[in-house]
């Protein structure tokens, strides 16, 4: 019997090194991994919580702008050998993150929610991200 091909679920500071560049023993290291993960050489899972971990580091501490975080992350997401089966949920997110001034986790949020998945919030800007929601 064949064995299931090994899924790796990428952690932040992967993502961050190879990102930025930044660090000179890490950063190769991630580019290399990645660049197994964009060629589908290797598959590999990136969770929404990593996301947003990236999102709030590249934006309070690096000051990215939020359309250019956006960008980057969605061409991760893209690479061939990302398997999330969730992907183009957190596409959608990452587009509406980008698009407005309203934070990521709303737009996860907005972004996943379906007639059989209501979003429940005190917040307005669920509207805003035509998110199937009702507002108590």
């Amino acid at each position: 019997m064949k064995q299931p091909q090994k899924v790796y679920l990428i952690d932040t500071n992967i993502i961050l090194r190879y990102l930025l560049g930044d660090h000179p023993k890490f950063s190769p290291k991630a580019e290399s991994f990645m660049a197994d993960i964009s060629e589908g050489t290797k598959k590999a899972e990136i969770l929404d919580v990593v996301i947003v971990e990236c999102i709030y580091v590249m934006e309070k501490y690096y000051q990215i702008p939020k359309s250019e975080i956006s960008t980057k992350l969605s061409g991760i997401l893209n690479f061939s050998g990302i398997v999330n089966p969730d992907r183009s949920e957190i596409l959608e997110a990452l587009l509406k993150y980008g698009n407005t001034n309203i934070d990521i986790v709303d737009c996860i949020l907005a972004a996943k929610s379906s007639p059989e998945k209501v979003v429940v919030s005190f917040d307005k800007d669920m509207k805003k991200l035509k998110a199937v929601s009702e507002i108590l």
